[in-house]
Protein backbone atom coordinates (compact mmCIF):
# COMPACT_ATOMS: atom_id res chain seq x y z
CA UNK A 1 0.00 0.00 0.00
CA UNK A 2 1.45 3.39 -0.93
CA UNK A 3 2.31 5.94 1.70
CA UNK A 4 1.79 9.68 1.77
CA UNK A 5 4.40 11.70 3.60
CA UNK A 6 2.91 15.01 4.67
CA UNK A 7 5.67 17.53 5.28
CA UNK A 8 5.39 19.57 8.48
CA UNK A 9 2.77 22.34 8.45
CA UNK A 10 2.83 24.57 11.53
CA UNK A 11 -0.94 24.34 12.10
CA UNK A 12 -2.26 21.18 10.44
CA UNK A 13 0.54 18.70 11.24
CA UNK A 14 3.47 20.39 13.00
CA UNK A 15 5.60 17.23 13.04
CA UNK A 16 4.60 16.05 9.59
CA UNK A 17 3.04 12.62 9.11
CA UNK A 18 3.54 9.36 7.26
CA UNK A 19 0.28 7.57 6.52
CA UNK A 20 -0.81 4.58 4.47
CA UNK A 21 -3.01 5.48 1.53
CA UNK A 22 -5.46 3.25 -0.25
CA UNK A 23 -5.04 3.31 -4.03
CA UNK A 24 -7.93 5.19 -5.63
CA UNK A 25 -8.54 7.59 -2.73
CA UNK A 26 -7.89 11.30 -3.00
CA UNK A 27 -4.99 12.82 -1.12
CA UNK A 28 -7.56 15.05 0.62
CA UNK A 29 -9.60 12.09 1.88
CA UNK A 30 -6.48 10.29 3.11
CA UNK A 31 -5.43 13.45 4.97
CA UNK A 32 -8.84 13.92 6.57
CA UNK A 33 -8.99 10.25 7.62
CA UNK A 34 -5.68 10.80 9.43
CA UNK A 35 -6.73 13.96 11.29
CA UNK A 36 -4.91 16.33 8.94
CA UNK A 37 -7.68 18.86 8.45
CA UNK A 38 -6.91 20.35 5.06
CA UNK A 39 -9.54 22.95 4.27
CA UNK A 40 -12.09 21.93 1.64
CA UNK A 41 -14.66 24.69 1.30
CA UNK A 42 -16.48 23.20 -1.71
CA UNK A 43 -16.91 19.78 -0.07
CA UNK A 44 -14.52 18.04 -2.49
CA UNK A 45 -16.24 18.79 -5.80
CA UNK A 46 -13.44 20.69 -7.59
CA UNK A 47 -15.09 24.09 -7.22
CA UNK A 48 -12.50 26.00 -5.16
CA UNK A 49 -8.79 25.99 -4.32
CA UNK A 50 -8.80 25.53 -0.56
CA UNK A 51 -7.40 21.97 -0.73
CA UNK A 52 -4.40 23.07 -2.80
CA UNK A 53 -1.35 20.86 -2.19
CA UNK A 54 2.13 20.65 -3.68
CA UNK A 55 3.30 17.16 -4.60
CA UNK A 56 7.04 17.18 -3.92
CA UNK A 57 7.61 13.51 -4.88
CA UNK A 58 5.46 11.09 -6.86
CA UNK A 59 3.71 13.75 -8.95
CA UNK A 60 4.05 11.74 -12.16
CA UNK A 61 2.18 8.78 -10.64
CA UNK A 62 -0.99 10.89 -10.42
CA UNK A 63 -3.47 11.05 -13.29
CA UNK A 64 -3.20 14.28 -15.24
CA UNK A 65 -5.28 17.21 -14.06
CA UNK A 66 -8.23 18.23 -16.18
CA UNK A 67 -9.00 21.69 -17.53
CA UNK A 68 -11.33 22.61 -14.65
CA UNK A 69 -8.69 21.76 -12.04
CA UNK A 70 -6.04 23.66 -14.00
CA UNK A 71 -8.29 26.74 -14.22
CA UNK A 72 -8.91 26.65 -10.47
CA UNK A 73 -5.24 26.10 -9.66
CA UNK A 74 -4.42 29.31 -11.53
CA UNK A 75 -6.20 31.11 -8.66
CA UNK A 76 -4.47 29.22 -5.82
CA UNK A 77 -2.12 30.97 -3.40
CA UNK A 78 1.50 29.85 -3.88
CA UNK A 79 0.94 27.94 -7.11
CA UNK A 80 3.88 25.76 -8.21
CA UNK A 81 4.42 23.45 -11.21
CA UNK A 82 3.63 20.41 -9.03
CA UNK A 83 0.48 21.89 -7.49
CA UNK A 84 -2.75 19.89 -7.42
CA UNK A 85 -6.09 20.08 -5.70
CA UNK A 86 -6.12 17.49 -2.94
CA UNK A 87 -9.67 16.45 -3.84
CA UNK A 88 -8.59 15.65 -7.40
CA UNK A 89 -5.17 14.06 -6.75
CA UNK A 90 -5.95 10.34 -6.65
CA UNK A 91 -3.39 8.01 -5.06
CA UNK A 92 -1.94 5.52 -7.53
CA UNK A 93 0.73 2.92 -6.72
CA UNK A 94 3.63 5.17 -5.71
CA UNK A 95 4.45 6.91 -2.45
CA UNK A 96 3.83 10.65 -2.40
CA UNK A 97 5.51 13.50 -0.55
CA UNK A 98 3.02 16.31 -0.07
CA UNK A 99 3.42 19.86 1.15
CA UNK A 100 0.38 21.75 2.40
CA UNK A 101 0.81 25.44 1.54
CA UNK A 102 0.94 27.89 4.41
CA UNK A 103 -2.20 29.68 3.21
CA UNK A 104 -5.32 28.99 1.21
CA UNK A 105 -7.03 31.69 -0.79
CA UNK A 106 -9.69 31.81 1.98
CA UNK A 107 -7.07 32.45 4.66
CA UNK A 108 -5.38 35.17 2.59
CA UNK A 109 -8.68 36.98 2.04
CA UNK A 110 -9.52 36.73 5.77
CA UNK A 111 -6.22 38.19 6.90
CA UNK A 112 -5.88 41.00 4.36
Amino acid sequence: MPKIIFLPHEVLCPDGAVVEAETGKSVLNVALENDIDIEHACEKVCACTTCHIIVREGFDSLAESDELEDDLLDKAWGLEPDSRLGCQAIVADEDLVVEIPKYTINMVSETH
